[in-house]
């Protein structure tokens, strides 16, 4: 089910984020510190289960990390050599405690745990499927299908089954699970969802994004590669390629918006790149201007390389209230009208008198837009500019990202100029497809064989939708009605 934030309805909501760790005593302090750096990626819940070589521990929550994991009677009870934790935003199933990860359950071979980062497209299909062959399911998330599936397969050792289990799933995953004595990262065939490999000591580390190694002093090693399984114990890493030959389609949208911009994906500075998008859509879309503002923070980057290749200077024209959660005050309409102040205010000083380009990373609805367009009227620009560091976003993602239905996107309703008007800007420009390959290293997008998954920019889907082309479509109503009466 898709959610959204009252305040911040024109950025995409983040995805999920895992860690997992084995060959550290202090397994879990470490989760709760790699946990923190990654809560960027989903505010809803956090939870993490550890393994002492004997018995499993877990711990989950609604809320921040640091709300309830910075409690030492919290960490005393998650003793391990071994853990994995979560941070989730729900895109399907709800928020509630239940859909909480990691999944834990007692299989045939003892117990298992899974955090998953992504989206299943067959999830209502294969889940009207088990349902109907006797399983009983305690969450709606789609995870959960994980832990049935191999429960349902009866040969084989855990690893077998998790392959067998995966081997039926279609969509965007990056998982990491803990058996006993055994800690599990997989990325999808295509690797559309991140998970990167470091090391602590004598301590695998497997996470998201690398700025989860740095927060615990570990070394970057590598990037878990598209379709491969590690399984790391006390032997040391063994790296498995279960699906066979696969072709890469990571997510761009992660050097988009998603990652933090100090992580390194695929061997690229996040920051770097949104730079050199920014000063791809200055060469595209130049336009004489007095300054350039982002729209903080995702912004940032972008407005700089726009700045830097444009020779505009560029100024902090919006401050952000960092202290605006997103169960500030309940989101009545009136209040919904007054968000953006809520959580931005325009630096006036920068501002007044000045003829601006205002540089973000994308336009969803276009209701936070045109509000920031109008407040930054209200401080005295002349004229008002807006430069997005991403092509239009015209299709909704179904890999774990939350994005509106079609019909709420802005861009899949309007063409740029009427999309101008009703947000209120003086002239407002996207970064082309082809110059977003550009900066990202590429002459431009191979129509044949795209390097990167765009589906949200193209309709260019690299894998089935199954539930949204018919298969599942009774499961999935059943489960959100279910989900709405809860």
């Amino acid at each position: 089910m898709m959610t959204t934030q009252p305040f911040d309805e024109d950025h995409l909501g983040e995805e999920c984020g895992i860690f997992g760790i084995f060959g550290n005593e202090d397994a879990a302090a470490h989760s709760v510190l790699g946990l923190h750096a990654l809560q960027h990626r989903g505010q809803e819940a956090a939870g993490i289960v550890s393994f002492d070589g004997k018995e499993f521990h877990a711990y989950r929550s609604t809320g921040h990390v640091a709300d309830h994991f910075s409690k030492e009677s919290v960490i005393t009870r998650l003793t391990g050599h071994a853990a994995i934790g979560h941070v989730r935003y729900s895109t399907t199933g709800g928020s509630g405690l239940r859909n909480v990860q990691p999944l834990f359950a007692d299989l045939q071979f003892g117990g298992f745990a899974l955090g998953h980062n992504g989206n299943l497209t067959n999830c209502y299909t294969l889940r009207d499927e088990l349902t109907k062959r006797g399983a009983i399911f305690q969450s709606t998330t789609d995870s959960e299908i994980i832990l049935h599936l191999m429960a349902t397969h009866l040969r084989g050792n855990v690893v077998d089954r998790l392959v067998y289990a995966l081997q039926q799933i279609e969509g965007a995953y990056s998982l990491v699970a803990i058996a006993d004595n055994l800690l599990i990262g997989v990325r999808d065939p295509l690797g559309v969802r991140p998970l990167v490999l470091g090391k602590l000591g004598n301590a695998y580390i497997l996470a998201s994004e690398t700025c989860a190694l740095d927060i615990v002093g570990a070394d970057y090693i590598r990037d878990i590669d598209a379709g491969e399984m590690v399984v790391i114990d006390k032997d040391g890493l063994r790296s498995m390629r279960p699906f066979g030959p696969t072709t890469q389609r990571f997510c761009v949208f992660e050097y988009i918006y998603f990652a933090r911009p100090d992580s390194i994906m695929d061997g690229r500075s996040v920051y770097e790149a949104r730079k050199k998008i920014g000063a791809e859509l200055s060469r595209e879309a130049s336009i004489d201007a007095d300054v350039v503002i982002p729209v903080p923070d995702s912004g940032v980057p972008a407005a700089l390389g726009y700045a830097e290749e444009s020779g505009i200077p560029f100024e902090l024209g919006i401050i952000r209230n960092h202290y605006v959660g997103r169960t500030f005050i309940e989101p009545t309409d009136q209040i919904r009208n007054l968000g953006v102040k809520l959580k931005h205010n325009a630096n006036r000083a920068k501002v007044q008198g000045k003829r601006v380009i205002l540089v973000d990373d994308s336009i969803v609805r276009g209701t936070t837009s045109k509000k920031i367009v109008e407040m930054i009227r209200a401080a005295g620009a002349t004229e008002v500019h807006m430069r997005i560091s991403s092509p239009p976003t015209t299709y909704s993602c179904f890999y774990g990202i939350d994005t509106p239905e079609r019909s709420k996107l802005l861009a899949a309703q309007h063409d740029v100029a009427e999309m101008a008007k009703i947000i209120g800007v003086d002239s407002l420009a996207f970064v082309s497809i082809d110059g977003l390959y550009r900066a990202m290293g590429h002459a431009a997008r191979n129509a044949d064989q795209p390097q990167y998954c765009d589906a949200c920019f193209t309709g260019d889907y690299p894998t089935a939708l199954t539930d949204q082309t018919g298969g599942g479509k009774v499961a999935q109503l059943s489960l959100l009605v279910t989900e709405k009466a809860s």
